[in-house]
């Protein structure tokens, strides 16, 4: 939000200095975020006049010109601006000033053999405004000789305050200065708006038709002024637009914009002419479109409030006209409108459009419903000042709703919160300075919220403004007593679970990503998500529409993105939440990791020594492995089963179990979702379930014996089953392991054969069983009846036989 300080003092009446009110501001809450003075770039140009103009004896474009800059003699200058004539008025540097577009200094020349001793200057050099078609030509009775920046009131400093998007009043100039009058900074002068009596009836009718979104619309107000002579707006007007980076068009338009800034309050403007028969509010409908004053054409939906016409649409309802119903200079008679929009339709409506305006901005944060007809008076007595014309009855459709709020406020409330003492007497008069109207006595009061502060719903909030009135810095400074001498663990077992699995991840080389908690609709369904309690009612952006059912596709993004820049060996991995369904328990607490190309735990990419391979499942399940170890979970008991959900390839994957519990997946993604994504493979990916992990036992009170290692050698031995192509090698291992859990300490698949020797639909796997004594040495008779064991475990278990 930018304004003048002169602008300011219009509606405070204060004799602070700029810097005080620029502390003030930020004290109370409306930050500063710069200072600026246009007239510092242009210190020590003049208002100057051309006396004569006569053509340069050796070049057909340029002109000798004698220039009075109010000194005792004439001052010759070359220029070649097509309007130089005599007898205009302008801004002239003479040598020694810095042009502030380039920032050179100026000095004394010679042009095509003639000695220049200055300059006459375009609005572009002076870094007024890209206009360099010729030199600046002011009103022909503007001082000759004054400083030029004093007199265009470019040394009046242009403040820019960052407004909060709960503080919507202060995006008018009133509602600054309220604030700072209730500051203590000065008097807020009188905000009375004089009530326009028309002439005449409005000749033009409105009608809201919106159907089962009546609150699109609540209000909307018109008049006519006719007999307008539409030409530049007052030079006052003007600069204070231009000050804060806007654009002078007309006196019509300029009126709209100069209440949008001063009051807060966006207008719009039709010219009558143009508009065929009454007007309408209604719901756009499929196939319509706008050709709007920004020069773009817009397709409208359902979703879209517009203004309509017996024509055709012409406004898209409080974000931005039409083309065709604008007001130019040749506009004679004009329609104001001055309407109340619904905040959530005008953001959606922004939003699928792509269209920003500063109507948009207000509307979408709230505007003050009580000036919607003082602000259609206030505009009306504008245009009548400025262009003439006699104005009608206003006519309102629909009506102004009564958006007061009475809250009960204890006054105790303010030191409770804030822990600062204000005495009663203060309160009221802070909050009765802000606008609020303070009734009763004792220590409860009664305080009725004004129209324009729709952020203020409760006590707590009355106290935050009693506080920035106050000052935060009255607020007291309260150590925090250490309760003990040595502090307590913070994290909570499940925080620290998340960290320690962050830090293994990061040291098997994968790069910590942070992504969205959206993702497309593809996207979501792709890996299981995309049901409709998912969907975003208002999504930021059109790809960022649904809550995200898993880690992967954010990652996945993250690693095309890379592709796309040219990293494509990426490892990544996250830890964040993820979205099953719409209730508290549907929220879980995932780890996910991705490696894609040759990025594998030994390096990425090609060396003398060799080319690392492209990452598999195998890379995938080492990473699950490694986080759920991290996680305090029984990585050495887990159960590996095939069915991984379908986003993972189906040959090239597998699930982390414990019993019935699935703590996560691991394996390749599908060659259709890396479709989808847009992706190249291989991408080898995991995700593990935070809080499916069981916590670790707690340790036992008592103490536990000192470790006890055997002083025996242990002894291997290798069988080889014979098996059917079904049986997994997990089961083999799981029966061998429960023949004699004592004696056996590790089973260990080290070969998978079929083919010559083995008959078809069989395989041939291969295990390395340790055992390892502990009270005396092995005989050949318990290694054989050792080995029996396990060859009628495996045999009961899966039907294997010894391979001979």
């Amino acid at each position: 939000m930018k304004f003048t300080l002169s602008w300011l003092k219009d509606h405070l009446e204060t004799d602070a200095g700029l810097d005080e009110i620029v502390e003030t501001l930020t004290r109370i809450g409306l930050e500063v975020e710069g200072v600026e003075t246009r007239g510092a770039a242009v210190v020590g140009f003049r208002v100057a006049r051309v006396l004569t103009a006569e053509q340069h004896p050796n070049a057909d474009r340029l002109r000798l010109l004698s220039v009075d800059a109010g000194g005792p003699e004439p001052v010759q200058v070359v220029c070649g601006a097509p309007n130089a004539r005599a007898g205009l008025v302008g801004v002239f540097a003479s040598p020694g000033t810095v042009i502030p577009v380039s920032g050179t200094k100026l000095d004394v020349g010679t042009i095509r053999g003639i000695e220049s001793r200055g300059m006459m200057c375009s609005e572009r050099e002076l870094l007024l405004s890209d206009s360099h078609e010729g030199i600046i030509e002011l009103p022909a009775d503007a001082p000759v000789g004054v400083d030029y920046a004093a007199w265009a009131g470019l040394d009046d400093p242009v403040i820019d305050v960052a407004i909060t998007p709960n503080r919507p009043d202060c995006l008018g100039v009133v509602g600054i200065a309220r604030d700072l009058a209730a500051a203590g900074l000065g008097t807020l002068r009188s905000l009375e708006v004089g009530a326009v009596h028309g002439a005449f009836p409005c000749p033009v009718d409105v009608t809201i038709d919106l159907g089962e979104v009546p609150e699109w619309c609540p209000a909307f107000a018109l008049r006519l002024v006719r007999g307008v002579r539409n030409g530049p707006s007052p030079d006052w007007m003007q600069r204070r637009l231009k000050a804060i980076g806007l654009r002078p068009i007309n006196a019509l338009v300029d009126v709209t914009n100069y209440m949008t800034f001063d009051r807060g309050r966006p207008l719009h403007v039709f010219d009558a002419a143009k508009v065929s028969g009454n007007l309408v509010v209604r719901r756009g409908r499929e196939g319509e479109s706008l050709l709007a004053l920004d020069g773009r054409t817009y397709r409208l939906d359902a979703s879209i409030c517009v203004i309509s016409d017996d024509r055709a649409v012409e406004s898209l309802a409080g974000v931005m006209g039409g083309e065709e119903s604008g007001v130019s200079e040749a506009t004679t008679d004009v329609l104001i409108e001055s309407a109340l929009w619904d905040p959530l339709n005008i953001a959606r409506t922004g939003r699928a459009l792509g269209l920003n305006s500063d109507a948009r901005y207000r509307f979408e944060r709230g505007i003050d419903p009580a000036l919607t007809l003082p602000g259609l008076d206030m505009a009306t007595q504008l245009v009548i000042d400025i262009c003439g014309g006699e104005a009608s009855a206003a006519t309102l459709a629909g009506s102004v709703p009564d958006s007061r709020k009475v809250i009960a406020f204890p006054l105790s409330e303010v030191e409770r919160l804030c822990g600062i003492t204000v005495s009663p007497g203060e309160i009221t008069a802070i909050l009765t300075r802000l606008g609020f109207e303070v009734a009763g006595e004792g220590a409860e009061r009664s305080v009725t919220v004004p129209t324009w502060r729709p952020d203020v719903g409760g006590k707590a909030d009355l106290v935050e403004e009693v506080m920035r009135i106050v000052g935060v810095d009255a607020i007291p400074l309260t150590p925090l007593p250490r309760l003990t001498p040595v502090s307590e663990r913070i994290l909570t077992p499940f925080q620290s679970r998340a960290r320690r699995t962050r830090r293994t991840l990061a040291a098997r080389g994968l790069v910590e990503a942070v992504t969205w908690s959206f993702v497309s609709k593809a996207a979501a369904t792709a890996f299981g998500g995309g049901q409709p309690e998912l969907a975003l009612a208002n999504p930021i952006a059109a790809d960022l529409s649904d809550m995200r059912p898993s880690l992967l596709p954010g990652l996945a993004m993250a690693a095309r993105r890379n592709s796309d820049r040219g990293i494509g060996d990426v490892a990544l991995f996250e830890v964040g939440q993820i979205f099953k369904g719409s209730h508290p328990a549907d929220q879980k607490t995932a780890a996910a990791g991705l490696r894609r190309g040759t990025a594998g735990l030994m390096g990425a990419g090609r060396a003398w020594t060799g080319a690392a391979k492209p990452v598999d499942v195998f890379d995938a399940k080492a990473d699950a492995l490694a986080a759920l170890e991290a996680m305090g979970g029984p990585a050495d008991r887990v159960q590996l089963t095939a069915d991984a959900p379908f986003w993972y390839h189906p040959g090239r994957s597998g699930t982390l179990r414990l019993g019935p519990v699935v703590l996560g997946h691991f394996g390749e993604l599908h060659p259709e979702i890396l479709e989808l994504l847009d992706m190249d493979g291989p991408v080898a990916v995991f995700e593990l379930i935070l809080d499916a992990v069981p916590a670790p036992k707690a340790k036992a009170t008592k103490a536990k014996p000192p470790l006890e290692l055997s002083g025996l050698m242990a002894v291997k031995r290798d069988f080889a089953f014979l098996v059917a192509d079904a049986v997994k090698a997990a089961d083999i291992v799981k029966a061998a392991t429960n023949a004699d859990k004592k004696l056996i300490t590790g089973v260990q698949v080290f070969d998978i054969y079929a083919g010559k020797g083995i008959e078809p639909g069989k395989k041939s796997v291969a295990l390395e069983v340790t055992l390892q004594p502990a009270e005396k040495t092995l005989t050949d008779k318990d290694l054989e009846a050792i080995a029996g064991r396990i060859v009628a475990a495996v045999t009961k278990a899966t039907g294997a036989v010894l391979r001979a």
